[in-house]
């Protein structure tokens, strides 16, 4: 759940040359930002979500996907527009989570709330079966308990000795704060009577669970004591038993804890949401989980969905990594970022090109469709998607959101050369056409073509290219 603070005690909820041409192929990095405990097969991994933007232009209560080969950098299918959103109960949801079933297949479960009305009674959550993540089927409302509160952000795992799920999620019981309750099932339809599942004695919200490391359980949640992300563990999975333990960490107001276990090597990766700016998962790092410290990801190393809340990430087989992207397709449209600045994105602003702190709305201003170049097609033109009869092109200098009048003129000053990136080869940097001595690099955020020679110059000339 997203929301800013309220005044009591609990807490608030919460890559651009793509497809376009052949010779405009999106960047990879080949890092490793695991998933779940996953079967032999999984090589990729799909994020669920929901969106919000600052003034609400890209807010959508219904279940969004993007695809990952390295879980770090991030494809919304369906031009991240959702897949699926129920109608029934508050007609939309926050907080899903995806899980891959004991029978091969998913459920997916998530939080009946549309919007931010946190007094919204809600003693149902949304299910739906799907055998692959392109069809879903059999939704359903399970009733979860009588409390007149909320059941926040669901997740569930398998309770190996009671030989059934458990659905965990947060409610105010008798206690008067957010406590992590527990329900038992063999099918998410029929449920067993709620129980507390972890109660530290202060709110607690948005458990995520990793069972049966090493022979230890772990626990993450949204702590109100600390403000950030706490883990606890146990040896057993019995309600009740859990312990805090961990270091709390967060930016901003953090919450939304997301436990990753890296396929390819011994790490483990924490991702978090944060409110305070709303719209920003940031994550940390750890080849110890029993050490409860965490690192920061270089924020250079990851790129996740545009207006993304509260993801789920779970691992999937090659195969349905490219299932989903044929099903659902890329998006047309990319976004850049900058190499030196990376919580900032390339948009235009009052038809200026720069660099701006994400997030913002309209968030379509940082949305780019990269075309063959106007003068040049081997070379790239960055065509507006919100104002798509505008190219950037460069005049004295500087660069802005133009007009295409026809000319030689324009086409040759809309037209840049991608290279392998001035300060890092994986990155990328563009050369303009006509002034092939000068490159595109920001300068007080604001985008120029300049000649560079200084490693400040070549850092201001790169960006990655991502969705």
């Amino acid at each position: 759940m997203s929301a800013q603070p309220r005044t009591r005690a609990v807490p608030s909820r919460r890559q651009f040359l793509g497809a376009a041409a052949a010779t405009t192929t999106a960047l990879a990095v080949d890092l490793s930002l695991g998933a779940r405990p996953a079967r032999a097969a999984d090589s990729a991994y799909v994020m669920g979500y929901f969106t919000e933007s600052p003034n609400g232009l890209g807010t959508d209560y219904g279940l969004h996907l993007a695809v990952s080969a390295d879980s770090l950098n991030w494809t919304p299918l369906n031009q991240n527009n959702p897949v699926v959103t129920p109608t029934v109960g508050a007609g939309g949801l926050r907080d899903p989570f995806i899980m891959r079933k004991r029978d091969g297949g998913f459920v997916v479960l998530a939080t009946d709330l549309k919007g931010t009305d946190w007094g919204y009674n809600s003693q149902t959550i949304h299910v739906w079966d799907s055998a692959d993540l392109r069809t879903f089927t059999n939704y359903r409302r399970p009733h979860l308990h009588d409390m007149v509160t909320h059941s926040w952000a669901p997740e569930t795992f398998w309770d190996a000795g009671r030989g059934q799920y458990a659905i965990l999620y947060s409610s105010v019981n008798a206690s008067g704060h957010n406590v992590l309750m527990v329900n038992y099932t063999s099918d998410f339809t029929t449920v067993s009577a709620p129980q507390v599942f972890f109660d530290p004695g202060y709110d607690v919200i948005d458990g995520d669970m990793a069972v049966g490391v090493n022979g230890v359980n772990y626990l993450y949640f949204k702590s109100s004591s600390t403000g950030g992300l706490v883990g606890a563990r146990s040896t057993s999975l019995n309600p009740g038993s859990f312990t805090p333990f961990s270091t709390s960490v967060a930016h901003g107001g953090t919450e939304a804890p997301t436990l990753v276990k890296s396929l390819t090597s011994s790490s483990w990766y924490l991702w978090g949401d944060t409110y305070t700016p709303n719209g920003v998962f940031y994550a940390w790092q750890s080849t110890d989980l029993a050490a409860g410290t965490w690192t920061p990801v270089d924020q250079r190393l990851y790129t996740h969905p545009v207006n993304a809340k509260h993801c789920t990430i779970a691992p999937i087989t090659g195969t349905e990594y490219t299932n989903l992207l044929a099903r659902w397709g890329a998006p047309g449209w990319n976004r850049l970022k900058s190499y030196n600045y990376p919580d900032r994105y390339v948009r235009h602003a009052d038809w200026a090109a720069r660099i701006d702190t994400y997030p913002f709305d309209p968030y379509t201003d940082s949305q780019w469709k990269p075309v063959p170049g106007l003068a040049d097609s081997s070379g790239i033109s960055f065509q507006s998607v919100n104002y798509p009869t505008r190219y950037l092109r460069h005049w004295d200098y500087q660069l802005r959101l133009d007009v295409n009048d026809g000319t030689s003129t324009f086409a040759q000053d809309a037209t840049f050369h991608r290279v392998a990136g001035l300060a890092d080869a994986s990155w990328s940097s563009f050369r303009s056409h006509n002034l092939p001595t000068r490159y595109i690099r920001h300068a007080g955020y604001v985008l120029r073509v300049d000649p560079v020679s200084t490693a400040t110059d070549r850092a201001d000339a790169t960006f990655s290219v991502g969705y």
